[in-house]
């Protein structure tokens, strides 16, 4: 599969209009339904190539945009999801600085 192709198991035919928020490989139980003691089995079954862990990103990108930027009437939830998750991220880079500026109890 070359870099901007369908992926291997889309089908037009059988699928309709190309979704790029679906997943079209063969379904397999969801992570919430997997017991503990199966949990190794099924990390065992993922593909964990570079371009399936691109593809999964990509999946979650186009589903968040479907649900939160490309509605008709979108609220402000996607701009504060992008503030709060810029905010987690700088502070846990700047962590090792922050950290020295705790206020500490004498006694």
């Amino acid at each position: 599969m070359a870099f901007g192709d369908y992926p291997k198991e889309y089908n037009p035919a059988v699928h309709g209009p190309y979704d790029p928020a679906r997943y079209y490989g063969k379904p397999d139980t969801p992570l919430a339904q997997v017991k503990i003691g199966e949990l190794g089995s099924w990390i065992s079954r993922r593909n964990k190539s570079p371009q399936a862990v691109a593809g999964a990103v990509s999946r979650a990108w186009w589903r968040w945009q479907h649900k939160y930027m490309q509605p008709k009437r979108h609220s402000m939830a996607p701009f504060y999801q992008i503030i709060v998750g810029s905010m987690a991220f700088f502070y846990f880079i700047n962590y090792g600085r922050i950290k020295h500026h705790t206020n500490y109890k004498y006694h």
